[in-house]
């Protein structure tokens, strides 16, 4: 394996940093390949909502990695100290080199590199490896933050997807784990039933885990009776064995379609804080009700517990974000001594596009390339340049822009480009 060579490390580092924020890891590649023989090159980030991994290489390889084994393999490699060895990648054992960085203010970055040829990196190769990671890793949030209208678009529905995803996950997740704990504690039980009732709850638990990874519920629809039916018996396990009764009232119209993301929002919404209220002492009474009318679907979780929760606590800024990511709303009245109600409001229709969504989604892809210049501050010369098109066609274009986003100077299409961040 040849020695690294500084001008190369310097020349990989220039043409990553030159390079769009989806297309880094091709100049990566080729920049590191005379150093570091490979066959692929994949990374995995937290700055990015949109992809957060990304991969280059052989086909073979690329098509099959997926972020759940890289996040297995950034697991094992520390901050700063890069990993040697075989890793578990695209459905097998092969050998890789993985770094790490976390510059302070970012979530971080992983790089994968699937390594080819018999000689191993030297400790030369690994420690240049690790000081352009961190370059790159340092400059990935302002890449991650200036980036045309058209992927900020993208990355805010994704934004919005991970987060209700994520809720759903750790409202199921903690479902589960607190009906075990209510089961294991129960004085009722005797050791023998309450091991058996704990292997039913994680069966039943590993069922639905996977019966959810083969359903796109997102494109779904579902009946608000028997989707009320699913959550009821989602918590009825909660408080079977335990002190506090739960009580549930559901909808009056059952046959009222909801479509599928509001539906396991709503359940969601509703596990996750019957499992916060169980959390607290005092209380003996908890009441859920559903009710959908006109354009809209309202959850009320009541308990008659101490009443000292707080919208500032972490359990609620996390619900509060799964009702935001669907469109919703989520209010808490809690009064000490007297008990704590939590509601939320879904939507039952698509909220209407804002006109700035439509706006930019009416652009073109060379309007969308001419506006994001705009915003840089360019001038129809410069403009021009970069697109390699004359000045007369990007002044045609930014007239199209103006004309499209019902604004009257370059100005204010540039700050409406900059607002859509």
């Amino acid at each position: 394996m040849r020695v690294p060579d500084p001008s190369a490390a310097l020349a990989a580092a220039a043409a990553v940093l030159q390079a769009p924020i989806g297309g880094m890891l091709e100049p990566l590649s080729q920049a590191v390949s005379e150093f570091l023989p490979h066959q692929a090159l994949a990374m995995l980030t937290g700055d990015c909502a949109r992809h957060p991994m990304k991969a280059y290489g052989e086909a073979v390889l690329t098509e099959q990695i997926t972020s759940a084994e890289l996040a297995r393999v950034g697991g094992t490699v520390e901050v700063g100290r890069p990993w040697l060895g075989d890793a578990y990648l695209a459905g097998g054992l092969i050998p890789a080199l993985a770094v790490a960085s976390r510059p302070a203010g970012t979530s971080g970055a992983l790089l994968v590199v699937v390594t080819a040829g018999e000689n191993e990196p030297t400790a030369a190769v690994l420690d240049l490896m690790q000081k352009l990671w961190d370059l790159v890793t340092l400059h990935l949030p302002h890449r991650a933050v200036n980036l045309p209208p058209a992927d900020l678009s993208g990355n805010r529905l994704a934004a919005g997807e991970r987060a209700r995803a994520i809720a759903e996950l750790t409202s199921a997740h903690a479902a589960t784990l607190q009906a075990l704990l209510s089961t294991l504690r129960s004085r009722r039980l005797d050791d023998a039933a309450a091991r058996r009732n704990a292997t039913d709850l994680a069966v039943s638990a590993l069922i639905e885990l996977r019966a959810a990874a083969e359903l796109d519920s997102s494109l779904s629809e579902e009946q608000v009776g028997p989707a009320f039916d699913r959550l009821a018996g989602k918590l009825a396990p909660l408080t079977r064995y335990g002190e506090v009764s739960l009580e549930v009232a559901g909808p009056r119209d059952r046959d009222r379609v909801l479509p599928g993301d509001i539906a396991n929002a709503a359940q969601a919404l509703v596990q996750n804080t019957v499992v916060t209220m169980l959390g607290y002492k005092g209380l003996t009474r908890i009441r859920v009700t559903w009710e959908a009318s006109g354009s809209e679907l309202r959850l009320e979780v009541r308990d008659d517990g101490p009443g000292v929760l707080t919208a500032d606590a972490l359990p609620l800024r996390r619900l509060t974000e799964l009702a935001t990511a669907v469109g919703g709303t989520l209010s808490l009245d809690a009064v000490p001594g007297w008990g704590t109600t939590v509601t939320a409001v879904l939507p039952l229709v698509p909220p209407a596009p804002r006109l700035q969504d439509e706006a930019l989604a009416a652009l073109k892809p060379r309007e969308l390339e001419v506006l994001e210049r705009l915003a840089r501050g360019l001038r129809n010369r410069q403009i021009a340049e970069e697109l390699m098109i004359s000045e007369h066609t990007v002044k045609f274009h930014v007239a199209n822009i103006l004309d499209k986003l019902g604004v009257g100077t370059r100005t204010e299409a540039a700050a409406l480009a900059h607002s859509y961040a």
